[in-house]
């Protein structure tokens, strides 16, 4: 990409506030129409033959030295370092926002307006000292986002869904479907992966927990992971893939690609929207399909939400062991009701017994993990599918997260097995794996 392509038109007023955590200085009058002019000044500068080559960054510093060396020598040093920092960020970056997207510890920014920009930090959403110029600004950062993908949005599409170089989720939409002004919401993801020591770390489960789910994976039983928006399906998800062994053939499907497999053998496949045309749309449902011409070993779907969960049911009952998923749901129970409803719009008129029978054929576990009151996440219950009784499928607990609160009227709660033993515990066992939970199962 070019180095003009990089950069944003002229400006007009200076952005007025930095990340969170610093404390920017407020620029007079005289002040903003000088950001003006060093961006301006920037952007003609940068345009030129001569730096076409040249990293960015340094560039960028090096010529607004000399712009405030020739125009500016009056400002102080904290004057001139908040000048440069706005004008990087605005010139290399996107805009206001790019300190947050920098900072490690935010898992979400929400920008509702020019003056009302939001973060998740710990799973608690809080608003920042950061804001946006008017609508435009917020929308060329936007335009900035997408055009790189090839997407666009405008009166014509006035929604879109992308995804950052670094895999973090992107959604914007824009007038007359948003009544107040373009929002942004990116949902970012860790350049690491999380690990099944980071999930303990944070209390997300407990050890027995994750022996189990590690077992579960390596024996290839069909797991889905349920829970609410942002409840770190896709982490956890994201977590369990990493217990597949290297020798497998991988083929990952989803809506904007996020997961970050460890493995070598891994093929990633990506939905595609219409055009402006109305043309050229691939769904998730095509993909699954495909894929099962790919000689896949296992079958990882980001998230299942329509008619896909038909062709994915029928793929783990013909073969494809050890599939994992995920789906909206607020407990196991209502997983399994929303899979039948989701089958429904394949738009084949099966009998319900015949949906639920498919279902109880090919799930083996339900992972349901929620967020509580105080952000964290929990893995509240690992529930086995045991199959059919009469018209209903039946659901076994085998762990279950039970909360109770402390003296002070917060909310606690510990981890524990329900002593039940799983009907899939000798197929554990003769996949290699040995327990050793107290003799419980034995």
């Amino acid at each position: 990409m070019s180095l003009l392509s990089r950069l944003g038109g002229n400006q007009q007023e200076p952005n007025r506030h930095s990340a969170k955590g610093l404390q920017p200085i407020e620029l007079n009058k005289s002040s903003n129409e000088l950001w003006v002019r060093l961006h301006n000044h920037l952007v003609d500068e940068l345009k030129k033959p001569a730096h076409q080559e040249k990293e960015l960054e340094p560039l960028i510093q090096q010529l607004a030295d000399a712009f405030f060396l020739s125009e500016a020598n009056h400002l102080s040093f904290e004057e001139k370092k908040q000048l440069k920092q706005d004008v990087t960020h605005e010139l290399t970056g996107y805009g206001p926002i790019t300190p947050l997207l920098a900072d490690p510890s935010v898992t979400e920014v929400m920008v509702n307006g020019p003056n009302l920009v939001y973060v998740e930090i710990g799973g608690v959403i809080e608003k920042v000292n950061i804001s946006f110029r008017d609508d435009l600004h917020i929308l060329r950062v936007i335009e900035k986002i997408v055009a790189p993908l090839g997407r666009r949005i405008d009166e014509s599409v006035p929604m879109v869904d992308a995804r950052l170089p670094d895999g973090s989720r992107v959604n914007a939409i824009i007038p007359p479907l948003a009544l107040k002004g373009p929002t942004l919401t990116i949902r970012k993801f860790s350049e690491v992966p999380f690990t099944i020591h980071d999930l303990l770390r944070k209390h997300t489960l407990n050890e027995d927990m994750a022996a189990f789910l590690k077992a579960a994976v390596e024996s290839k039983l069909n797991i889905f992971i349920s829970g609410g928006t942002g409840t770190g399906k896709t982490s956890t998800l994201n977590v369990l893939s990493s217990f597949i062994s290297t020798k497998e053939r991988i083929v990952t499907i989803e809506d904007a690609a996020e997961l970050q497999l460890s493995q070598e053998h891994v093929v990633s496949l990506e939905s595609r929207p219409r055009n402006i045309e109305g043309q050229g749309e691939v769904t998730i449902r095509d993909l699954v399909r495909n894929s099962l011409r790919m000689r896949p070993d296992r079958i990882i779907v980001g998230e299942v939400r329509g008619a896909e969960t038909l062709d994915m049911l029928q793929a783990m009952n013909t073969g494809h062991e050890g599939s994992l998923g995920t789906g909206h749901a607020n407990s196991p129970r209502d997983l399994v009701a929303r899979l039948e409803t989701m089958v429904l719009m394949a738009g084949f008129d099966l009998p319900v017994r015949a949906i639920r029978e498919q279902i109880a054929g090919a799930l083996d576990l339900i992972v349901q993990q929620d967020r509580m009151r105080d952000g964290s996440r929990k893995i509240t219950k690992i529930t086995e599918v045991l199959g059919m009784e009469g018209d209903n499928i039946v659901l076994q607990d085998i762990f279950v997260y039970q909360t109770s609160k402390d003296t002070l009227g917060r909310v606690t709660g510990k981890f524990s097995s329900t002593g039940i033993r799983p009907y899939c515990y000798e197929r554990l066992l003769m996949s290699g794996n040995q327990f050793l939970w107290k003799g419980e199962w034995e």
